[in-house]
């Protein structure tokens, strides 16, 4: 019988898997706990055109990624922060702060998809890395400028 999974079965498949299994598995185990769905053509299609869909976005987010990499390779970027004196600052930089820089200058990218090994606590010039979608990532200069109390 051929049915198409609805979860991760082990030692089976991935969901959205059309699969052949005996008609007994099927029946009282699969289908039974919501497994997996017989397969009819009309079912088979629909898991085919979305599939599809998904690919073409996914190609889509892939080409706008990769031109935000070029767009923001070697850029440098200037955030200002309390700081006192021999430079410590008040706290620290973190990716949501990179983030917002990167935001003032008209770039959108998501915090978790800034790099950082560990925060930045003091100012000077850091490169870092913004890996904005699998395969594709950009550096850019952070300028961390202290601003006296």
């Amino acid at each position: 019988m051929r049915v198409i999974l609805l979860k991760d079965v082990k030692g089976q498949g991935k969901k959205g898997d059309v699969i052949d299994v005996s008609d007994s598995y099927a029946r009282n185990y699969l289908i039974k706990g919501g497994y997996a769905e017989q397969a009819t053509a009309v079912k088979i299609n629909d898991i085919a055109q979305k599939k599809a869909a998904a690919d073409f976005h996914k190609a889509e987010e892939l080409k706008a990624a990769k031109a935000l990499a070029a767009e923001l390779k070697g850029k440098t970027f200037s955030i200002k922060v309390k700081a006192g004196s021999g430079g410590r600052l008040f706290g620290s930089v973190t990716g949501a702060d990179v983030s917002a820089a990167l935001g003032e200058a008209g770039y959108s990218v998501d915090k978790k998809k800034i790099v950082l090994s560990s925060p930045l606590r003091e100012a000077g010039s850091y490169d870092i890395e913004l890996k904005l979608f699998e395969g594709v990532s950009a550096k850019i200069t952070v300028r961390v400028e202290a601003i006296a109390q």
